[in-house]
């Protein structure tokens, strides 16, 4: 099973992530802050964090750069509400993916399927 760690701050937004992906077969831990992610990542092993940019304490660039160093095969996912952030976080980790709020919750599973070959899109690439 596929392991996300989601860092949200706010936390209907958390849990109305955490669910929906849940509920496509995903298995997710979610924190409320990127400092709260640290210590999963370093006894936990996750294929992807999915993060929001703007956060009190560690925003998610930095958590994704430190995620980075400690497990460099995890794929990583932003999603933000505001576009210069977008830029920032493109110019900083270009591989990872941004999604823009507000999404609907089927193009958030979609972009995690693709992101691992699932469903539809499975085998085409």
């Amino acid at each position: 099973m596929i392991r996300i760690l989601l860092a949200e701050d706010d936390q209907v937004m958390r849990e109305y992530l955490a669910r929906a992906l849940e509920k496509s077969g995903y298995a997710v831990s979610s924190v409320d802050r990127g400092t709260a992610a640290i210590p999963l990542l370093e006894t936990e092993r996750f294929d992807l964090l999915l993060t929001d940019i703007v956060m009190p304490e560690m925003d998610g660039i930095e958590l994704a750069q430190k995620a980075s160093e400690m497990a460099p095969d995890m794929r990583v996912m932003f999603i933000t509400g505001f576009a210069a952030v977008t830029l920032k976080a493109g110019k900083t980790m270009p591989q990872a993916r941004v999604l823009s709020k507000p999404f609907h919750l089927r193009d958030l599973v979609l972009e995690v399927d693709r992101m691992f070959d699932i469903g539809e899109f499975s085998g085409l690439n």
